[in-house]
């Protein structure tokens, strides 16, 4: 059996990924490919470079001590341990800004200001406006900030400078960076890591692997900062004289080259972590950060996870596709963020690995009673749980009345749609054919 894992961003959900992969650590899952991007290249890379048994513990730690804040901390410095303001960029922007004749060009503007008088008389001497907050701060904005001339000049400094990200990961001396073994990837001769990142210079994905002269370019402290260099939180990497930023928001589950690259795949594993659903109304200004992230983010992993789907079916890959989602997800860097998702990444892959179980046990052996048992684990709440409760129906010793009631609660869930639904993670037509014969002959209307 070969297996691919893919692994998406969502920045401060990493927790869920390092549940999920303990939870398959706990099931003896293995993988030979790992597609990674943003902070499931983070999660994936610090992973594969332990030697050891427990490898999501370690992550976890690593995580634990070099990431995430501690509760009391974060209380009132809602700020990971590692995106720092890069100082030194910022002094030398200012300094550059400053020397700049062009810096200084239209700070002065007689006419604008002239009007901005005869707005701003006309629009006082209105009672009817005193009361319209929206139009006052429209005046703010239109007739006092806009004309002033160090108003003009301080936000000509703000957004105009030189700085392209308000924080830094990547520094060639880094500590922080060089606790990460990169060289330990490179002696899994038996696995492909790799990572993607969006390459400025050219417009194009750029993919970055452990295995040597493979076409792709070697993965490393920079292209691990760059995968995760989202505009307007991180500043851009330079590698080899061309600039990078994040690849997640154009291929969040990195699936570019999957199938080309592997086509005797047997099964791909999908952990996305964030979804549309993740989007909520924000209380600060952390949380509009949050949601910049998770509406791109979230959006753009839902269709191209479907997108994938329909690449397979149409490639003619013949394989299973286990699809994990694992909730709500939190956007805090602090422990009690990370535990929860470590948690939660347990509980949501467990499910899916009870499910796989039993797919081999009725598929792959032709055991109904052990089919049974891994059915027997999983959740009613479960639309694939359900299909397994019904198939094994028989060999579970269920009465025509509790097969009836499952059946009811399937065409609840997933109505006519059935066969497209199990087309989602079947994709061998043998597989799917004789599922659905056996639904039928199980009492599920044809």
């Amino acid at each position: 059996m070969k297996r691919a894992i893919t692994l998406a961003g969502g920045g401060p959900a990493a927790g869920l990924h390092i549940g999920v992969l303990e939870g398959l650590e706990n099931a003896k899952l293995t993988f030979d490919v790992w597609a990674l991007s943003c902070i499931g290249a983070w999660v994936g890379i610090i992973y594969n470079q332990w030697q050891t048994s427990d490898k999501a513990d370690q992550t976890y730690l690593f995580f634990r001590d070099h990431v995430f804040r501690d509760n009391v901390s974060y209380s009132r410095f809602p700020v990971n341990t590692v995106f720092g303001p890069d100082l030194e960029t910022m002094t030398s922007a200012v300094l550059k800004f400053l020397s700049d004749p062009s810096s200084y060009e239209n700070l002065f503007l007689p006419d604008k200001i002239a009007n901005a008088f005869r707005e701003t008389v006309s629009f006082w001497s209105d009672p009817g406006n005193w009361s319209r907050k929206g139009d006052i701060n429209l005046w703010v904005l239109d007739q006092v900030l806009a004309v002033h001339p160090l108003s003009r000049f301080l936000t000509s400094l703000m957004y105009l400078s030189s700085v392209n990200g308000l924080s830094k990961i990547y520094y060639q001396d880094s500590s922080f960076l060089s606790t990460i073994k990169f060289d330990n990837l490179f002696q899994h001769s038996n696995l492909f890591i790799y990572h993607n990142a969006w390459n400025l210079s050219k417009k194009e994905l750029q993919l970055f692997s452990n295995i040597k002269s493979d076409g792709y370019k070697d993965i490393g402290p920079q292209s691990l900062c760059a995968c995760s260099a989202l505009p307007f939180i991180e500043e851009t990497v330079t590698i080899d004289d061309e600039i990078y930023c994040e690849g997640a928001l154009i291929d969040t589950v990195n699936f570019s080259q999957l199938i080309e690259d592997h086509r005797d795949l047997d099964e791909i594993w999908v952990s996305r972590i964030v979804d549309i659903k993740q989007s909520r109304a924000p209380e600060n200004i952390k949380d509009a950060l949050g949601n910049l992230c998770m509406l791109f983010a979230g959006a753009l992993g839902d269709d191209d996870v479907k997108l994938f789907k329909y690449h397979a079916r149409e490639d003619g890959w013949q394989g299973r596709i286990y699809d994990i989602e694992v909730g709500n997800v939190n956007f805090d860097w602090n422990h009690s963020n990370l535990d929860n998702g470590r948690k939660r990444g347990r509980d949501a892959v467990t499910k899916v690995v009870h499910f796989s179980k039993f797919v081999e046990c009725y598929l792959d052996h032709n055991d109904k009673q052990g089919a049974a048992d891994w059915a027997n684990k999983l959740p009613e709440s479960y639309p694939l749980g359900l299909i397994a409760k019904v198939l094994t129906a028989d060999a579970a010793g269920a009465t025509a009345q509790a097969r009836e009631k499952l059946i009811d609660r399937l065409l609840k869930a997933w109505g006519k749609n059935i066969e497209r639904e199990l087309g989602k993670t079947f994709y061998k037509a043998a597989d799917l054919k004789r599922l659905i014969q056996d639904l039928w002959a199980s009492g599920l209307p044809g």
